[in-house]
């Protein structure tokens, strides 16, 4: 099932994809839903609402607006960490995103004003659908709710003034988040197999599938948890494969008016222009 968040007459619903439309339900969130513990597929099919055939007249919001929590990967592809001058680790590289950051499919990345360095990282997020500590690996895929698509927009300047990454990695209006929320069983366990893309105005700039992760999803709910009480809703932003723009000679960086596409098979596109930020 796939679901998708918006604003229509100035109300924020959640629908889902059904027939080549969408299917309105009401103003519940999803992370509402995910924190009561629902059966996503049941209390959809028992709701009733309206027909949207066309989606021009539709704000998309991101899938989760508020997550408990949005847990990043660095470094989990090991192309990545040899173009970044990284030695590959042997645990996963976290830092945090937060929820002011994010922005919807179809809604403008925004380059900051104080720096020219906005890069581009196509990635899978993953949602959690319950939580827990210290959980097994056996079970972490059972505590996936469905998956979505990220643009981890980085302002490489502002990641590398530290060690720590967080400040680069939280510009207000760079997490791209969308467009739809997928459940987990519309995608192989773990979103295995799949085939990843960027493209930037339209030109493949990144391409690797999921299988090529240091730290596949199961590997990473069981670290994470060893640490960290995941809850219901959690956002796991899994990593992005080589390509970035920082990386090349020249850099290849967004610029006001690029469009940015991340694509996964089974999840769609997540599309995002690029604006400058306006001064004010």
């Amino acid at each position: 099932m796939r679901y998708v968040s918006f604003e229509k007459d100035g109300k924020a619903l959640l629908g889902v994809r059904e027939n080549g439309a969408i299917r309105t339900l009401d103003e519940t969130t999803l992370e509402e839903l995910l924190a009561r513990g629902v059966d996503l597929r049941t209390w959809a099919s028992r709701q009733e609402g309206g027909r949207i055939e066309s989606e021009e007249s539709l704000t998309f919001l991101p899938p989760l607006r508020r997550p408990p929590k949005i847990l990043c990967v660095g470094l989990n592809f090991s192309d990545h960490s040899k173009e970044s001058n990284f030695e590959q680790p042997d645990y996963p590289t976290m830092f945090l995103r937060l929820h002011t950051s994010l922005v919807a499919h179809n809604a403008p990345i925004v380059r900051p004003r104080v720096s020219d360095s906005l890069d581009y990282e196509g990635e899978i997020a993953v949602v959690l659908g319950k939580g827990g500590r210290h959980i097994r690996k056996e079970d972490a895929l059972s505590h996936v709710a469905g998956y979505a698509l990220f643009n981890d927009a980085s302002v490489r300047e502002y990641q590398f003034m530290t060690p720590q990454w967080t400040m680069g990695k939280n510009f207000d209006g760079t997490g791209a988040f969308g467009p739809d929320f997928v459940t987990a069983d519309e995608l192989p366990p773990g979103a295995k197999g799949l085939r990843l893309e960027t493209r930037l105005n339209g030109e493949v700039v990144q391409s690797a599938s999921t299988d090529d992760m240091v730290f596949d999803v199961e590997t990473l709910i069981v670290m994470l948890s060893e640490a960290v009480t995941l809850e219901a809703g959690d956002v796991i932003v899994s990593g992005t494969p080589s390509g970035v723009g920082w990386a090349r000679n020249p850099k290849l960086l967004m610029r006001h008016g690029d469009v940015c596409e991340v694509s996964v098979e089974g999840l769609g596109t997540l599309r995002n222009k690029i604006v400058d930020e306006v001064a004010g």
